[in-house]
């Protein structure tokens, strides 16, 4: 899925309520992915900035026009749930359809136009109900002070409900992952004393027709 010629690098987000805010450097051949673990119907908001490296002051500055980053988006399955160019600042917003690890990636949309310098991306990623926007909410409703906050622990309460039932859902496939190695275990220990046994009694039997022979000499 990923190019060989790329510089992959994965950084597994928890699964929280909080915000995760971070920054790294990318080259024009460069590939950045992140893995983030998501409950199904889970929201997910990516605030970005790309600033380009200036070699006269060795520090970055805000990049020119045209500048942008190509954002891909895949689920546990290695569907895409995303795959667009962005501009050089904004907001990425995803929601997961499915459980799972979702892996999140960052490219340059060109390979050429700044010739080997390095870029700084800026990352903060929201999860669940802290992705979503209250003050824009409760404007475009007309709700209160108390409705808002009413909708503030609703979303609290859905979101950690959708987060234990993935949990549940990791344990069982823990579970179900043990029971099948297990299984291989107690199977390849059965095959292995099967056979064992099987060249024990080919040995005798060998043996057997050895010294049978030997005294008819």
């Amino acid at each position: 899925m990923w190019s060989t010629k790329s510089v992959v690098a994965c950084c597994v987000l928890t699964l929280a309520q909080v915000c995760s805010g971070l920054y790294f450097h990318i080259g024009e051949t460069e590939r950045k992915c992140f893995i983030e673990e998501l409950p199904e119907e889970t929201t997910v908001m990516v605030n970005y900035k790309v600033e380009l490296y200036d070699p006269r002051s060795q520090g970055f500055m805000p990049s020119t026009p045209g500048i942008g980053m190509h954002v891909e988006v895949r689920d546990p399955d290695d569907k895409p749930v995303l795959s667009r160019v962005y501009s050089s600042e904004g907001r990425i917003s995803f929601t997961s359809h499915v459980a799972g690890e979702h892996v999140v990636c960052l490219y340059s949309n060109s390979s050429s136009w700044f010739s080997g310098a390095q870029l700084r991306v800026h990352l903060d990623m929201q999860v669940g109900e802290h992705a979503v926007d209250y003050a824009q909410v409760a404007q475009r409703e007309k709700l209160s002070e108390l409705q808002l906050r009413v909708r503030q622990l609703f979303d609290q309460v859905e979101q950690i409900t959708k987060e234990q039932n993935y949990q549940r859902y990791r344990e069982e496939r823990f579970r179900q992952t043990s029971e099948s190695t297990n299984q291989r275990v107690v199977w390849w220990s059965v095959g292995q004393t099967i056979i064992l046994l099987g060249m024990g009694a080919w040995q005798m039997r060998h043996l057997k027709s050895f010294f049978e022979a030997k005294k008819l000499v």
